[in-house]
């Protein structure tokens, strides 16, 4: 996904691993975007990835910043790259409900 995300417009900044997957930031002036991605223990070939910032809003120097616009952006890139790769499958977004459960 790395060397696929500049075709869709999103320079990748730093891959960071970390305890619990990997970390791709992304080059974005605004405020921080990046994509986590882990192991997906349920499922043997399964993996679970998430954006951030998940919420509509982040503040910077006492503004208040909208991170949808760039955020779905980045979730329709990111859907596009994994749905032209061979091998993945059962691929879905869980609701908001779904994440606030786990």
């Amino acid at each position: 996904m790395k060397s696929m995300l500049p075709s869709v417009g999103f320079e990748v900044e730093d891959l960071i691993l970390e305890d619990w997957g990997w970390s791709v930031r992304l080059r974005h002036d605004p405020f921080p975007l990046w994509i986590g991605c882990g192991s997906y223990p349920e499922y043997e070939d399964g993996f679970l990835c998430f954006i951030e910032p998940s919420k509509p809003y982040v503040r910077k120097w006492l503004k208040r910043i909208p991170t949808q616009q760039a955020v779905e952006r980045l979730g329709d890139a990111v859907e596009r790259i994994l749905r032209g790769s061979k091998g993945v499958r059962g691929l879905r977004w869980w609701t908001e409900a779904e994440v606030q459960q786990r």
